[in-house]
């Protein structure tokens, strides 16, 4: 019986770690991404493909070889340009290989059918391709915002979610939250989820089979979202 392929975008960190001890060992860069990605999707029943950033002309044999993509998250930011704006608040860490890679790809999976799931800054690459547009920084663009970039473990909840009722059952009532951008115009998408001070943390594509972005990070929780996702897979 053959198996759904979900390719997973990997995240690029320029230095990487320098190992320690007395023979010399240069910090290089290194495509790392959380284990437990990889781990929902093959307790849902998929084989998980992993993707390094660049490559955005490949997106088209990507998309001809695999049954479903997730987006991942983690500590970078989109550069305001792609979706038409100035600098004007705090800007993380820009990847732009990542970034262009991400784009292309939700880009190309939402026009075609394809299952996606866009996790974090994989929610907002879902927007921005889209042509949405992102909040640049909750703390100065959202008066009164809770906090979210949680103080605690993110493998716990750390704010209500007001999700429609189509969707509550599979996000549940509380989420964690690692992030200080969020999606302002989500475009064509629907937003199907808030934190209570307004902030987006879900939304939908209208009439595509599984089309769906979180703010949060669903693989430090359970794996509900990534089960709905590969029995998507026609």
């Amino acid at each position: 019986m053959s198996r759904p392929v979900v390719a997973i975008t990997c995240d690029r960190r320029a230095g990487g770690p320098s190992p320690a001890g007395p023979r010399v060992r240069p910090a290089r860069p290194q495509v790392q991404l959380y284990e437990g990605l990889v781990a929902h999707v093959r307790d849902a029943g998929a084989v998980a493909l992993l993707l390094p950033p660049g490559d955005p002309d490949a997106v088209d044999l990507i998309l001809a070889r695999v049954d479903a993509v997730i987006v991942t998250g983690g500590a970078f930011d989109i550069h305001p340009s792609h979706y038409g704006q100035a600098v004007r608040a705090r800007l993380d860490r820009v990847e732009e290989e990542r970034t262009a890679l991400e784009l292309t790809l939700a880009r190309a999976a939402a026009a075609r059918g394809v299952p996606l799931l866009g996790i974090c800054g994989g929610m907002q690459a879902l927007a921005v391709a889209l042509g949405g547009t992102l909040v640049q920084d909750i703390g100065t663009d959202v008066p009164g915002a809770l906090e979210h970039e949680q103080p605690t473990d993110p493998a716990t909840a750390w704010h209500p979610l007001l999700a429609d009722a189509k969707w509550a059952a599979l996000f549940g009532n509380a989420v964690n939250s690692t992030h200080h951008q969020a999606v302002a115009d989500a475009g064509p998408l629907t937003v199907v989820g808030r934190a209570p001070d307004g902030v987006t943390e879900a939304v939908a594509l209208p009439g595509h089979p599984f089309c769906l972005g979180v703010q949060w990070h669903p693989e430090l929780l359970d794996g509900r979202l990534f089960a709905a996702l590969v029995s998507s897979c026609g």
